[in-house]
């Protein structure tokens, strides 16, 4: 087979045997040229349609939060979208500002400046916590700005809600150390002084523990359960 393929391309092409073997060579290269733009044109389909689903589920959440999306009558792609612009008092109007506490990682993508990861670690935070009992928490989280966290209001209505407490008297210390705002020697002070004096009856309590700054006490005390 190979000896017939150099005799013909000898005797109609007028290739020597070292100009065969060279293009025998060529053509996996020339294969491998028509080839890659179809496999390149199909993983980039691929993407496209999985960003289109993404995107699609991102706008079903925020209708489903309650915010009313308004077309634009412009063309799709505005380069001042690419500037971070204050919202002004007419465009917050026309949302229907929803309680913070039921922001999902989605819905806060709206206020300017917080994208997926903000937003995702605004979400944990707040769980984490139990909830904000005040606005000023939302500084506390890692790599918010200021301006950020303050705009964050401009769209969600707070109200202090802290929804999981921790029952003072009946944690352990693994348990305890979990709170973002308790570490785990903090804990171990706070269980051992509970073991040897009896259970707290209230935050005033934790004032006879002369170790703690009562800065810290007045910051974990909304969290805490003492019946």
């Amino acid at each position: 087979m190979k000896t017939r393929f150099f005799y013909w391309m000898k005797t109609y092409l007028g290739f020597s045997r070292k100009e065969t073997q060279g293009f025998v060579l060529l053509i996996p290269a020339l294969l491998m040229l028509v080839l890659i733009p179809e496999v390149l044109g199909l993983i980039s389909s691929a993407r496209s349609r999985d960003f289109h689903i993404q995107y699609q589920t991102q706008l079903d959440s925020i209708q489903k939060a309650g915010f009313d999306l308004i077309g634009s009558p412009g063309p799709v792609f505005n380069p001042q979208d690419t500037v971070e612009n204050k919202q002004t008092n007419q465009q917050s109007e026309n949302l229907i500002r929803i309680p913070f506490s039921e922001a999902d990682s989605v819905t806060l993508q709206i206020v300017p400046g917080v994208g997926p990861a903000t937003a995702s670690r605004i979400v944990k935070f707040r769980e984490s916590l139990g909830g904000l009992h005040h606005k000023n928490q939302l500084y506390e989280v890692y790599g918010i700005k200021p301006e950020t966290a303050d705009g964050v209001w401009e769209f969600f209505d707070f109200s202090p809600q802290v929804f999981r407490k921790i029952q003072i008297n009946e944690v352990e210390v693994g348990e305890l150390a979990k709170h973002p705002y308790i570490s785990y020697s903090e804990a171990k002070v706070l269980i051992a002084y509970r073991t040897q004096h009896g259970n707290y009856r209230s935050v005033d309590d934790l004032q006879e523990i002369k170790i703690f700054r009562s800065e810290w006490i007045a910051k974990i005390s909304p969290y805490l359960d003492f019946q």
